[in-house]
Protein backbone atom coordinates (compact mmCIF):
# COMPACT_ATOMS: atom_id res chain seq x y z
CA UNK A 1 0.00 0.00 0.00
CA UNK A 2 2.88 2.40 0.70
CA UNK A 3 4.02 2.06 -2.90
CA UNK A 4 0.63 3.31 -4.13
CA UNK A 5 0.91 6.49 -2.06
CA UNK A 6 4.44 7.03 -3.34
CA UNK A 7 3.15 6.71 -6.92
CA UNK A 8 0.53 9.38 -6.33
CA UNK A 9 3.23 11.65 -4.89
CA UNK A 10 5.27 11.14 -8.05
CA UNK A 11 2.41 12.19 -10.32
CA UNK A 12 1.72 15.24 -8.16
CA UNK A 13 5.33 16.45 -8.28
CA UNK A 14 5.64 15.87 -12.02
CA UNK A 15 2.45 17.82 -12.74
CA UNK A 16 3.61 20.68 -10.51
CA UNK A 17 6.99 20.81 -12.22
CA UNK A 18 5.44 20.93 -15.69
CA UNK A 19 3.18 23.80 -14.70
CA UNK A 20 6.06 26.08 -13.68
CA UNK A 21 6.95 28.59 -16.37
CA UNK A 22 10.09 30.45 -15.35
CA UNK A 23 13.57 29.06 -14.91
CA UNK A 24 13.88 30.21 -11.32
CA UNK A 25 10.70 28.43 -10.29
CA UNK A 26 11.76 25.42 -12.37
CA UNK A 27 15.09 25.42 -10.58
CA UNK A 28 13.40 25.62 -7.18
CA UNK A 29 11.02 22.89 -8.28
CA UNK A 30 13.96 20.75 -9.35
CA UNK A 31 15.54 20.96 -5.91
CA UNK A 32 12.24 20.00 -4.32
CA UNK A 33 11.83 17.20 -6.83
CA UNK A 34 15.38 16.01 -6.16
CA UNK A 35 14.56 15.71 -2.47
CA UNK A 36 11.34 13.92 -3.37
CA UNK A 37 13.27 11.62 -5.68
CA UNK A 38 15.66 10.62 -2.90
CA UNK A 39 12.73 10.02 -0.55
CA UNK A 40 11.07 7.86 -3.19
CA UNK A 41 14.29 5.93 -3.79
CA UNK A 42 14.65 5.26 -0.05
CA UNK A 43 10.98 4.25 0.24
CA UNK A 44 11.40 1.98 -2.77
CA UNK A 45 14.42 0.31 -1.18
CA UNK A 46 12.66 -0.08 2.18
CA UNK A 47 9.52 -1.57 0.64
CA UNK A 48 11.07 -3.85 -1.97
CA UNK A 49 10.57 -7.59 -1.95
CA UNK A 50 13.58 -9.12 -0.12
CA UNK A 51 13.43 -12.20 -2.33
CA UNK A 52 13.58 -10.09 -5.50
CA UNK A 53 15.48 -6.87 -4.72
CA UNK A 54 15.78 -4.00 -7.16
CA UNK A 55 18.85 -4.09 -9.36
CA UNK A 56 21.54 -1.64 -8.23
CA UNK A 57 22.25 -0.61 -11.81
CA UNK A 58 18.59 0.37 -12.21
CA UNK A 59 18.83 2.60 -9.11
CA UNK A 60 22.00 4.24 -10.41
CA UNK A 61 20.39 4.74 -13.81
CA UNK A 62 17.42 6.51 -12.20
CA UNK A 63 19.75 8.74 -10.17
CA UNK A 64 21.85 9.59 -13.26
CA UNK A 65 18.76 10.45 -15.31
CA UNK A 66 17.44 12.75 -12.63
CA UNK A 67 20.87 14.38 -12.27
CA UNK A 68 20.87 15.12 -16.02
CA UNK A 69 17.47 16.82 -15.75
CA UNK A 70 18.70 18.93 -12.85
CA UNK A 71 21.81 19.97 -14.82
CA UNK A 72 19.67 20.90 -17.84
CA UNK A 73 17.52 23.18 -15.68
CA UNK A 74 20.67 24.85 -14.31
CA UNK A 75 21.99 25.33 -17.88
CA UNK A 76 18.71 26.99 -18.91
CA UNK A 77 18.95 29.33 -15.93
CA UNK A 78 22.49 30.32 -16.93
CA UNK A 79 21.42 30.89 -20.55
CA UNK A 80 18.57 33.16 -19.47
CA UNK A 81 21.02 35.17 -17.38
CA UNK A 82 23.35 35.50 -20.38
CA UNK A 83 20.49 36.65 -22.63
CA UNK A 84 19.47 39.26 -20.04
CA UNK A 85 23.03 40.60 -19.87
CA UNK A 86 23.15 40.78 -23.68
CA UNK A 87 19.88 42.74 -23.71
CA UNK A 88 21.30 45.23 -21.21
CA UNK A 89 24.37 45.73 -23.40
CA UNK A 90 22.18 46.30 -26.46
CA UNK A 91 19.95 48.70 -24.52
CA UNK A 92 22.84 50.95 -23.54
CA UNK A 93 23.81 51.34 -27.21
CA UNK A 94 20.45 53.00 -28.03
CA UNK A 95 20.64 55.86 -25.50
CA UNK A 96 21.22 59.24 -27.13
CA UNK A 97 20.37 58.04 -30.64
CA UNK A 98 17.38 59.08 -32.72
CA UNK A 99 14.80 56.32 -33.12
CA UNK A 100 11.80 56.07 -35.42
CA UNK A 101 9.04 53.52 -34.87
CA UNK A 102 8.30 50.85 -37.47
CA UNK A 103 5.15 52.67 -38.63
CA UNK A 104 7.04 55.98 -38.87
CA UNK A 105 4.61 57.83 -36.57
CA UNK A 106 6.89 58.26 -33.54
CA UNK A 107 10.40 59.74 -33.65
CA UNK A 108 12.65 61.01 -30.89
CA UNK A 109 15.96 60.82 -29.09
CA UNK A 110 16.21 57.82 -26.76
CA UNK A 111 16.40 58.91 -23.13
CA UNK A 112 16.06 55.47 -21.52
CA UNK A 113 15.54 51.84 -22.44
CA UNK A 114 13.55 49.34 -20.40
CA UNK A 115 14.42 45.65 -20.61
CA UNK A 116 11.47 43.33 -19.98
CA UNK A 117 10.68 39.71 -20.71
CA UNK A 118 8.85 40.92 -23.83
CA UNK A 119 11.93 42.76 -25.17
CA UNK A 120 13.27 46.29 -25.19
CA UNK A 121 11.17 49.46 -24.97
CA UNK A 122 12.73 52.87 -25.60
CA UNK A 123 11.45 56.07 -24.01
CA UNK A 124 12.22 59.26 -25.90
CA UNK A 125 13.01 62.67 -24.43
CA UNK A 126 9.42 63.68 -25.37
CA UNK A 127 8.01 60.84 -23.23
CA UNK A 128 6.94 58.64 -26.15
CA UNK A 129 7.59 54.88 -25.96
CA UNK A 130 8.76 52.77 -28.89
CA UNK A 131 9.07 48.99 -28.82
CA UNK A 132 12.45 48.05 -30.21
CA UNK A 133 11.90 45.39 -32.84
CA UNK A 134 12.06 44.78 -36.56
CA UNK A 135 11.39 47.78 -38.76
CA UNK A 136 12.53 50.52 -36.39
CA UNK A 137 15.08 53.05 -37.62
CA UNK A 138 17.95 54.16 -35.43
CA UNK A 139 20.07 57.07 -36.54
CA UNK A 140 23.14 58.70 -35.15
CA UNK A 141 24.19 62.26 -35.80
CA UNK A 142 26.36 61.11 -38.73
CA UNK A 143 24.71 57.92 -40.07
CA UNK A 144 21.51 55.90 -39.94
CA UNK A 145 20.72 52.20 -39.86
CA UNK A 146 17.65 50.00 -39.83
CA UNK A 147 17.20 47.30 -37.23
CA UNK A 148 15.94 43.93 -38.39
Amino acid sequence: MAVDSVSSTTSTTSSSSTSSSSASSASASASLDYDSFLQLLIAQMQNQDPTDPMDASEQISQLATFSQVEQTIQTNTNLESLIAQSSLTNASNYIGKTITSADGDTTGVVQSVEVTSDGLTATTTDGDTITIGSGITISDSSSSSTSS
